[in-house]
């Protein structure tokens, strides 16, 4: 998909190109793009008559990307445990030619542009979080299978890729603007006010040119906002955009200060926790991510840094800075001498921001401090109406006012008074008359423990929400047990279940149940030719034609691998031979249009019914399994019943 300059992208995305449109910078060459051998495999790809060997041939002319592209290669391949790939020819195959242009052209991008024309943007970091976000991606796709892991590494290299565009396309504004910009959550907004544009629409183009189909530029183009992205909750859509702001919120982690890690390391919980990750298996995954980006850096030549074990960071407390942070906070000044109160009133502005406070006495103060809820309360003993413990011991009765800051004015320092000041709820003391000195160590303290107790509030709401989060986690976690996330089927588990239920319902009622046993022809060949992603496509169709074409009571589930099973209840083996030709068909007749490929599949079919010999739910399916098995030896692409121990065939 590619973001037309005039058009907003997809939820309100992108908008309009500054000075010049989209596509005239593609035209022109403005935009960041790939370069030779890169740029040679984007050309074969374009051809419909392209083959592997030839791409294979103008990779090995680049030693960088030939290593590079073995190496992602049999990190899958280590993965699924299989014989590591030496050839390039090989590794295309693996990868698939779509993939393999996608990377080309990322790797080529990091080649190229190392440096630049803009001063204020940080091209090595710009890198070292892309490859982070990168290597996150493919990890996250491993774990969750949402899609191929070679792919959305490509992904994640040039998800932000808009942001390099931009201070290509426009160095100086765009360094300017980055000079202003204080953080991400800012950039989107300057770049539409100042450029009349934003990274993301420059990323959506610079990712259609590079092959990646729209199905996954739209998600990644909204990785950074993905609640605001407007997909429906548990489709593709929505998983993937998930996916990637997850990966960008590990290379967040793997590159702030340390002292900003905490935040972000409890995020990363939350966020695996969706996963259905415990503690334990997020520092494992994390630390695994990490090891990886060490290695990709070195190849790539891109800054990476060794960081403590993920869960050394989790465990270790907040650095301490050197100096409190000043806030800005909100301060109840209590004084019953006019003078006093508007000298105190300006020291207090000085120390503490220009939100003070100012009452006479502590009646009256007490009446403001519900209003303005102050964080620190600085007040005078001597007053008329109600004194500073009588105002304090009020104030620590009521639930809002037990975590404010109580500082206490006094010309008394016996100890006994200063003894009933602290029982009545004080938390500090000035002798007067006051000095500065004196005051603003007070204040210091104070704001201290304002900074806590807001980190503590914060880390309490975050608990909450963990807490919610781990419950809905818990609930889709037993809906996960049961589904098969490529297809969205019962997985085996669930169909042994459902057997196990429609077994014991038809001996009571002794109603008629059958079984189909369903295996997709020759889909050996489908990986082999095509790659395991678009296996794994074909799969997730063939499962939805058979779930969209079974009849509204029975069961659809996918066994494992190419193989699926249909429980049929209160049905015979006629009728369930008729609905088995209806699927059959079906799926004969429906193309699967992966990307440009078009794939044509059948699949076989054995049937077995529930007889009185037979003695239970296993031998049922055992039985429809040598009907399979017979449909499979009679040329595929047929449907054979099994009654009675005879094998009787189907057309095909």
């Amino acid at each position: 998909m590619t973001t037309s300059p005039t058009e907003t992208g997809p939820h309100g995305g992108p908008g309009q190109a500054h000075d010049m449109p989209l596509e005239q910078l593609r035209f022109n060459g403005q935009l960041p793009s790939p370069k030779g051998v890169a740029l040679a495999i984007m050309e074969i790809c374009g051809r419909d008559d392209a083959t592997i060997g030839e791409i294979a041939r103008v990779v090995q002319t680049d030693p960088a990307l030939t290593s590079r592209l073995l190496q992602l290669a049999n990190t899958a391949a280590a993965n699924g445990s299989g014989r590591p790939f030496v050839s390039v020819a090989e590794a295309v195959v693996r990868l698939g030619m779509t993939t393999v242009r996608q990377l080309a052209v990322g790797f080529s991008m990091v080649d190229q542009y190392q440096g630049g024309p803009c001063e204020a943007f940080d091209y090595a970091h710009f890198w070292s979080h892309a490859l982070l976000m990168a290597v996150a991606c493919q990890a996250l796709a491993s774990q969750s299978r949402i899609g191929s892991p070679d792919e959305l590494f490509a992904c994640g290299l040039m998800a932000r890729i808009g942001c390099l565009a931009l201070a290509t396309v426009h160095p100086v504004e765009y360094g300017r603007l980055l000079e202003e910009c204080e953080d991400d959550s800012q950039l989107i907004a300057l770049e539409r006010e100042r450029l009349q544009t934003d990274h993301n629409a420059f990323t959506a183009v610079i990712l259609a040119d590079s092959g990646i189909p729209g199905a996954l530029a739209e998600p990644v183009c909204h990785h950074e906002a993905p609640d605001a992205a407007g997909f429906a909750e548990g489709s593709r859509p929505y998983q993937l955009v998930q996916l990637f702001h997850h990966a960008r919120r590990i290379a967040d982690m793997g590159l702030a200060p340390e002292d900003e890690r905490g935040e972000l390391i409890s995020e990363l919980f939350l966020l695996g926790g969706r996963l259905g990750l415990d503690g334990t298996e997020v520092g494992e995954l994390v630390d695994r991510i990490l090891a990886r980006w060490r290695e990709w850096g070195e190849l790539l030549k891109v800054p990476s840094r060794r960081l403590p074990l993920f869960a050394s960071m989790a465990e270790a407390p907040a650095p301490k800075a050197a100096e409190p942070r000043k806030l800005a906070m909100r301060v109840l000044l209590v004084e019953d001498e006019p003078t006093s109160r508007v000298l105190l009133e300006a020291q207090l502005r000085s120390l503490a921001g220009p939100e003070i406070h100012c009452a006479a006495n502590g009646e009256e103060a007490l009446a403001l401090a519900v209003k303005v809820m102050p964080h620190i309360v600085v007040t005078d003993w001597m007053m008329p109406v109600m004194d500073g413990l009588e105002f304090c011991r009020a104030l620590r009765a009521t639930d809002w006012g037990q975590s404010m800051y109580v500082i206490m004015l006094t010309g008394m320092d016996a100890e006994d008074e200063i003894v009933e000041a602290f029982e009545a709820g004080v938390d500090d003391y000035v002798t007067k008359p006051v000095k500065m000195r004196a005051l603003s160590a007070r204040m210091r303290a104070a704001q201290h423990y304002v900074q806590l107790l807001e980190s503590w509030e914060r880390d309490r709401a975050q608990l909450k929400q963990f807490a919610s989060e781990l419950a809905i986690s818990n609930r889709k976690l037993e809906h996960y047990a049961l589904t098969d996330l490529l297809t969205g089927l019962p997985n085996r588990r669930a169909g042994m279940e459902i057997l196990g239920q429609a077994w014991s319902a038809a001996s009571r009622s002794r109603q008629g149940l059958t079984v189909m046993m369903i295996d997709i022809d020759r889909f050996k060949a489908i990986n082999d030719t095509h790659g395991h992603a678009v296996g794994d496509r074909v799969l997730a169709e063939v499962g939805q034609l058979l779930r969209g074409t079974a009849r509204r009571d029975d069961h659809v589930i996918r066994m494992g691998g190419e193989e699926f099973l249909v429980i049929c209840q209160n049905s015979d083996l006629r009728a369930t031979l008729q609905a088995a030709e209806r699927l059959r068909l079906k799926v004969r007749e429906a193309p699967i249009r992966v990307g440009e490929r078009v794939i044509h599949t059948s699949i076989s079919v054995g049937i077995s019914s529930r007889e009185p010999s037979t003695p239970d739910e296993d031998n049922l399916i055992a039985t429809a399994d040598a009907a399979l098995y017979a449909a499979k030896r009679g040329g595929r692409d047929r449907c054979c019943v099994n009654s009675g121990g005879r094998i009787l065939g189907g057309p095909g």
